[in-house]
């Protein structure tokens, strides 16, 4: 077998074994992109929490709470900010005049949009810009501003209201502002 002949073998050799190279390359490729793409919510959001809004130097783990009070269970639409122990969340909820109560913000029997506990709260019909920070769907005017103040209710709601401004939106998209600690 001359030269020619054994360079002419061994790049035939080559070519297969380039073949079985660049393949598992690609293959591995794949594998990486399903991955990333399996868990991007987990790398592509803080403390890989979907409800966390970019920029977020705490997680709110488990349920949320307000003021000591859970969230409404039927609550979809979830997001938070935090920062140095100040949380801001906006969720979307159709059981928020029970929780009001519940929360102490609106004592049972008294109603909603009675100024001793709220006020209207200057937010224009087309939307507004969230809060720094905040990411999620906006809130809708006109919007109505609950104030806790009481042990445990430190908290500060604002939630969507019916144009006509005589209920809440059913279901309420909510933004309420509260101190969790470190």
């Amino acid at each position: 077998m001359g030269d020619a002949d054994r360079e002419d073998s061994i790049g035939r050799r080559r070519l297969p074994s380039a073949a079985v190279v660049v393949a598992g390359l690609a293959f591995l490729g794949v594998v990486a992109g399903g991955l990333f793409w399996l868990f991007q919510d987990e790398l592509s959001h803080p403390f890989g929490d979907a409800r966390a809004c970019e920029g977020s130097d705490s997680t709110l783990t488990g349920k949320i709470s307000l003021g000591g009070v859970p969230i409404p269970a039927d609550a979809t639409d979830v997001h938070y900010t935090t920062q140095d122990g100040f949380a801001e969340v906006s969720f979307l909820s159709d059981q928020m005049p029970d929780y009001l109560h519940r929360a102490g913000l609106v004592p049972e029997g008294e109603p909603l949009f009675d100024e001793n506990y709220g006020s209207a709260y200057a937010w224009g019909e087309d939307g507004h810009e969230m809060p720094d920070g905040l990411c999620g769907p906006a809130l809708k005017g006109p919007v109505w501003s609950y104030h806790g103040t009481g042990p445990g209710t430190g908290v500060s709601i604002l939630i969507e209201r019916t144009p006509a401004g005589t209920t809440l939106r059913a279901p309420a998209r909510v933004i309420a502002s509260f101190d969790f600690g470190e």
